[in-house]
């Protein structure tokens, strides 16, 4: 609140921003677990449809603090604790200063190790719709 008015940051905004700085992390193949990928994987193949930036992002946020958590996917071989780390340093400042609010906590959940060349196939991209 200021002198000419108050700010109200919605929670799908800090949404958004978390997961989009989760995604810039490298070592990050993607988030939310297996049924929101295939649901995504879907829907990017109708027209005019779009994935959800935040998804596997849920967050609580009061009117000065936010809390977030993530569920991600980690590339084989990239090392989940450094990973993790750098997903919190992302998240925090890429919400922080995006909309003032503090970050006190950053929730990872690692739910799978993508693998290359092992991918679902309910979600391979030239797959028909039926």
């Amino acid at each position: 609140m200021t002198e000419r008015g108050i700010t109200t940051v919605e929670e799908v905004v800090v949404r958004k921003l978390a997961g989009l700085a989760a995604r810039q992390v490298p070592g990050v193949h993607a988030l939310g677990g297996a049924a929101r990928r295939s649901f995504d994987a879907i829907s990017e193949r109708i027209p005019g449809s779009r994935t959800q930036a935040g998804s596997g992002v849920a967050v609580e946020k009061g009117l000065r603090q936010a809390a977030v958590d993530l569920v991600v996917i980690v590339e084989f071989g990239a090392p989940i604790v450094e990973v993790a780390r750098n997903i919190r340093r992302e998240v925090v400042r890429v919400v922080e200063h995006g909309t003032g609010l503090e970050v006190v906590e950053v929730n990872i959940t690692v739910a799978d190790v993508h693998i290359p060349g092992d991918e679902d196939p309910s979600v391979q991209p030239d797959r028909a719709l039926a």
